[in-house]
């Protein structure tokens, strides 16, 4: 999963990447709502996270433009006013979520994961396919009786795989998910996590390569 962090405030960006990234996140980061525009354009993201303090334009008039977009994927929004006003404002033009600073980071990446869960209908944090079972909230994955351990980029794979099994998953929205801006990875490296975690998960769990587009997990697996 993928998401993008709108601060410009250098320091709460870092420990926000920090524990994002923690939890199994890919994480950029932008500083303002023009380079965010720009960003959501090119790039596929599962989540925005929002400060309303941006220089120029602010987080609610960035957020009132993705609506008016079209742009439908969970906004949460960050912000040094505690108002029941505010609050109310930024609902009402399309957040889905707000949380005013300071902040524990573990309430952020917990507010996060319900709000990704909810944009793909995931109604509880497991997520069952056959054998397999993703504990969405712990990232843990369960193939029969057997607890399976995944690196944070094939636990990023994989999700995206089953929270789309049945459809084919394109390899460039793979790569997207496991990839953050300041990282270097290759067109070639989702073969090589696709074959760790088939690997991993053995033939119980099948992942079919749909040649010259990208993977499907098979949700006849259910």
């Amino acid at each position: 999963m993928r998401i993008l962090v709108v601060e410009d405030d250098a320091l709460v960006a870092d420990a926000i990447r920090r524990g994002l990234e923690t939890a199994g996140y890919a994480v950029d980061r932008v500083e303002s709502a023009e380079h965010a525009t720009g960003a959501l354009a090119a790039e596929a993201f599962d989540l925005a996270i929002v400060d309303i303090g941006l220089p120029g334009i602010d987080g609610l008039s960035l957020l009132q433009r993705l609506r008016r977009d079209g742009l439908a994927l969970p906004v949460l929004i960050l912000t040094a006013r505690d108002g029941l006003a505010d609050r109310v404002n930024a609902l009402d033009l399309g957040a889905d979520d707000y949380l005013v600073k300071p902040f524990a980071l573990p309430e952020l990446v917990a507010r996060c994961r319900a709000l990704i869960r909810r944009s793909r209908s995931a109604a509880s944090a497991q997520l069952a396919i056959g054998p397999l079972v993703l504990d969405l909230g712990a990232h843990r994955v369960i193939v029969g009786d057997s607890e399976v351990e995944l690196t944070r980029r094939e636990w990023a794979v994989l999700e995206c795989l089953a929270l789309n099994a049945g459809r084919v998953v394109a390899k460039d929205r793979l790569l997207q998910a496991i990839a953050n801006w300041d990282a270097e990875i290759g067109a070639n490296a989702i073969e090589v996590y696709v074959s760790r975690v088939r690997s991993k998960l053995g033939n119980s769990v099948p992942i079919r390569t749909v040649r010259g587009i990208g993977y499907r997990l098979d949700e006849s697996a259910r």
